[in-house]
């Protein structure tokens, strides 16, 4: 399994998002300390109910907690774009 695959399965089953879009970027931070260690860098849009009524940090570490053992080798940077179900866009 690549890492994109592994990033959405953790996403997929902890957070039942309706929409999940995940971006590997590795390629445009060649030569940085992240991608030396083989760490990845992905950009990451998702919508979820259970980011209704979350504020912006407890939706990173509801995504952080789902890729936590993912964080320890795979990823180096992960930016989010994260939104509930309750919002408009």
């Amino acid at each position: 399994m690549d890492r994109v695959e592994a990033i959405r399965e953790r996403l997929t089953e902890q957070l039942s998002p309706t929409q999940l879009d995940i971006i590997d970027e590795s390629h445009l931070h060649a030569g940085h300390a992240g991608a030396a260690s083989g760490a990845g860098h992905f950009s990451v849009t998702i919508t979820s109910d259970a980011f209704n009524g979350k504020s912006l940090i407890e939706r990173h570490r509801l995504i952080y907690l789902a890729v936590d053992d993912l964080m320890k080798s795979e990823i180096h940077a992960l930016s989010i774009k994260a939104n509930g179900t309750d919002e408009n866009g």
